[in-house]
């Protein structure tokens, strides 16, 4: 009965621990994840784009997340191979950074965390204070979580279970290691891994012999979650994480030998068995950010392993190509399953277009701007066969459910359609004129249009997400986004005719492009969120309309 027991207590332990590391990495992502492109992408040395990889993978919990964003750019080219690697290994010792962190006893801050963040996330209503309370509120269960994990050894530690799978492990290292590497994996979370392994160790439930290796194998799993979550991405994508576990792969077995074949230094023996594995496990991250130099030699191999496709005849990229086969006949789910891909096709698109037009203001760019008129020439084509699509459509053979769930994903083709507009007839026209009349923008106000853009694209992928999934909580999100864009583009507007009023020449010379600028983005997000819009409706969350429905009361009755 008492394995029973700690079976159950340890899988909620567990549980709790992923749940609490998702719900900062949710938070950091929801609040601040439109800053990351400009930090992994700005061009900047070794040393700083380490550093800047230390400190996404603490905000974001995860070396994995940071591979993954890094690959995203990477597949755009917006970032070369060693600037990625470089960040890539500067979070990993970010990673190990942070569970030094989160092994402190620091218990004290529980109650003060759950407090503060508790208010922020339901009794404030801006999305970055609520953000804010969710990231609070996550540091606080994962330190719940780690204290119900120690509380949880304490039984099964005198029963006979543990020490006999502990003293397996201690003869054969090299299971261990593997085990480790197969729970990062199987958990998507090399720091929740190695929190556990650290706490076992800490209170004696493991040695320290079998903790270093499962340690090591986690490092190796955390490199392969990303590798395997990239398998469908181009090619550019997937060569930095495939180098990233190449360097991983290899270190991690030779510490592991050096660490199972040859005397424990003494500095390392001197320390309690938790801290010497943490100090491990920080030394073991700075060896793979020192190899640093050399990780240029393997661009050549990854490039052989995965090499840049090669370009369709008719030079179109396979994205502008549509997915929708209006010939074929398929049934209702999978009709919808189409259109609905398509939908998300458009997105992409549209996704694609805003994310460089921002680019344009700084640095006019016809090659850029060629790029993006391709994307609206596939994103009108888009449109184009999804009303024939929709129009030859059977819709007798939908439920009502399915049959609103079509008119609303036609609705929402339209919205991206006119989104597009925005970005090709506006903000590329505004670019295009600021860069013949050769206009400056103040620093005030391109920090203030650099803002808005990243919070509109950061809110696509929002939508895009709401889009795939209908998650009412997203939605809300989203809804509550179009009133903060409102009002970034209304405080813009007001500091920018305060310079106006102050005599800033910059401000005075391209007053029309800012403040056009700013509007268009509003209009822009204003037709992304619509996605949320039926969803909200669907679950009674949101009125058909804000106008009062009855003016004078009885006054006018008579």
């Amino acid at each position: 009965m008492i394995i029973l027991s700690f079976a159950v207590q340890l899988f909620g332990a567990t549980m709790m621990l992923l749940f609490a590391v998702r719900m900062v990495s949710t938070g950091i992502e929801r609040a601040y994840g439109a800053s990351f492109r400009r930090l992994v992408t700005t061009k900047a040395s070794a040393m700083r784009l380490a550093l800047t990889g230390v400190m996404l993978a603490i905000i974001l919990q995860s070396s994995a997340a940071v591979t993954l964003l890094v690959a995203g750019f990477s597949g755009t080219s917006a970032i070369g191979f060693f600037a990625g690697m470089a960040i890539v290994l500067g979070g990993d010792l970010g990673s190990a950074l942070l569970i030094r962190v989160l092994t402190l006893d620091i218990q004290w801050i529980v109650p003060v965390l759950l407090g503060v963040g508790g208010f922020l996330f339901l009794k404030t209503q801006g999305p970055a204070l609520k953000q804010a309370g969710r990231i609070a509120m996550g540091i606080a269960l994962i330190l719940i979580a780690l204290r119900f994990l120690r509380e949880t050894m304490d039984p099964i530690r005198e029963s006979a279970f543990l020490p006999a799978i502990a003293g397996y492990l201690v003869q054969d290292y090299l299971t261990a290691f593997i085990t480790g590497v197969a729970l990062a994996f199987v958990m998507h979370s090399s720091v929740a891994v190695i929190l556990i392994c650290v706490t076992l160790v800490a209170i004696g439930a493991l040695p320290q012999s079998v903790g270093v290796s499962l340690v090591l194998g986690a490092n190796l799993g955390s490199a392969l979650i990303p590798v395997w979550l990239t398998r469908g991405m181009p090619a550019r994508s997937r060569r930095i994480p495939l180098a990233n576990l190449i360097i991983r792969g290899t270190v991690s077995v030779i510490v592991l030998l050096a660490i199972n074949q040859l005397p424990t230094p003494s500095f390392i023996a001197a320390m309690d068995n938790a801290h010497a594995l943490v100090t491990l496990h920080i030394l073991f991250n700075l060896i793979l950010l020192l190899s640093l130099p050399f990780v240029g030699r393997l661009e050549v191999l990854v490039t052989r392993i995965y090499p840049d496709n090669a370009t369709p005849a008719n030079n179109v990229p396979l994205h502008h190509h549509s997915v929708l086969d209006i010939n074929a006949t398929a049934s209702p789910k999978q009709s919808l399953a189409m259109l609905q891909r398509e939908v998300l096709r458009m997105a992409t698109l549209v996704s694609e277009m805003i994310a460089p037009a921002f680019g344009l203001l700084r640095s006019f760019d016809a090659a850029q701007v060629a790029i993006i008129r391709a994307d609206e020439a596939a994103l009108n084509n888009a449109l184009d066969h999804i009303r024939q699509y929709s129009a030859d459509f059977d819709y007798d053979s939908l439920t009502k459910s399915e049959n609103k769930k079509m008119r609303n994903l036609v609705d929402y083709a339209i919205s991206l359609e006119a989104a597009g507009d925005i970005v090709v007839k506006r903000l590329i026209e505004l670019a295009g004129e600021k860069d013949r009349e050769k206009l400056q923008f103040s620093n005030a106000g391109f920090d203030e249009l650099r803002a808005l853009h990243e919070r509109v694209a950061r809110n696509v992928n929002l939508a895009t997400n709401v889009l795939l999934s209908a998650d009412i909580e997203s939605a809300r999100l989203l809804l509550e986004e179009k009133a903060e864009i409102a009002q970034l583009e209304r405080s813009s507007r007001k500091k920018h005719l305060r310079r106006l009023s102050g005599g800033d020449a910059d401000s005075l010379a391209s007053s029309d492009i800012h403040l056009e600028t700013a509007y268009s983005l509003k209009e822009f997000h204003s037709w992304i969120v619509k996605i949320a819009h039926p969803i909200l409706m669907r679950e009674g969350q949101l009125l058909e309309t804000r106008l009062i429905q009855k003016i004078g009361g009885d006054e006018n009755a008579g």
